[in-house]
């Protein structure tokens, strides 16, 4: 009589340690809206949004859409005794480099155009081709880039710094807010929303998988 060998024993769930408390957990798998939170401290270790990827594509190519416009209309403009100015951000960051406020610009520069820029930029080429089937070794290395940018984006700050100088420029004269305005207000919103849509769990599973 033919006798099967025993089945190999399956393989250990993979551990997830919580980002709060530490504790290492097992990475169960998460139907679609379902939300995995630490046992120990009530954190959020994992979440599965519905339809992530293609999602995160529609936030993302839809921030671009509005960083375009955030440049390119008038970000604000200022009435005063008959007299009309607007100012778009790039002009914003140039005037105060001519008048020798050159770290400020710089930083304006950075955090609230540079970076977001880049942020988008990657994200698209990380999630492009997983959308379209193809895989690439380097994904998880440069999805660890798209990480490491993503705090120097600080175009919420911008923005309430600037709402703070448009309270006292109030008492000037008429504070008129632009396109420009709104469109940075809609891209920080859509930005999040990418983020909050995005599973990063998926990212890492095809980034494991043999090519």
């Amino acid at each position: 009589m033919r006798v099967d060998p025993p089945a190999p024993p399956a393989p250990p769930a993979p551990l997830v340690a919580c980002h709060e408390c530490d504790l290492l957990q097992h990475d169960a798998p998460l139907q679609a809206g379902e939300t995995a939170r630490c046992a120990r401290c009530g954190a959020e270790l994992a979440r599965n949004p519905p339809d992530s990827l293609d999602r995160t594509l529609a936030y993302t190519l839809t921030a671009a859409i509005l960083y375009v416009l955030a440049n390119a209309f008038p970000l604000m403009g200022l009435e005063m005794q008959g007299h009309h100015a607007e100012v778009t951000l790039f002009a914003a960051v140039r005037n105060l480099w001519q008048i020798g406020m050159q770290p400020v610009a710089a930083l304006v520069f950075v955090t609230a155009q540079l970076f977001p820029l880049l942020e988008m930029l990657m994200i698209l080429l990380v999630l492009l081709p997983l959308r379209l089937g193809c895989r690439s070794p380097r994904v998880a290395a440069f999805f660890r880039l798209v990480l490491s940018v993503q705090p120097w984006g600080m175009m919420e700050v911008f923005l309430l710094g600037m709402l703070v100088s448009l309270v006292k420029l109030a008492h000037s004269g008429s504070v008129i807010l632009g396109t420009a305005f709104w469109a940075t207000a809609a891209l920080i919103l859509v930005l999040t929303l990418a983020g909050r849509a995005f599973d990063r769990r998926l990212l890492w599973r095809v980034a494991a998988e043999p090519v």
